[in-house]
């Protein structure tokens, strides 16, 4: 799915009352806010869907594949998501009906 695709099903569930140049606008700001909220290394919790969250990862050393070389790899902070509880279930519930449908 794009983001184009996550705006048409947005605006189709608003329904009329909003245009998808609005709601494109309503999707970036969203996406927007996460990204500055991480940036800032802050949570970003919302029921039922899941956490964002920035992580530290530590140094190591890693293998050039090329060469076999070592190479430190520094610290750096990466973004996560965690799924709640509900979508977790939600995933392996459409899993399920999938496999049935296919038949195994």
């Amino acid at each position: 799915m794009t983001k184009a695709d996550l705006v048409e099903q947005v605006a189709e569930a608003i329904g009329p009352g909003i245009t998808k140049k609005d709601c494109a606008l309503v999707v970036d700001g969203l996406l927007n806010a996460i990204k500055a909220a991480l940036a800032e290394h802050e949570n970003i919790e919302i029921r039922g869907f899941g956490t964002f969250k920035v992580r530290e990862r530590r140094s190591r050393v890693a293998r050039n594949p090329r060469t076999g070389e070592r190479v430190e790899v520094e610290a750096r902070a990466v973004p996560v998501f965690k799924p709640s509880k509900d979508l977790r279930e939600q995933v392996e519930q459409a899993e399920s009906r999938r496999a049935v449908a296919a038949g195994h």
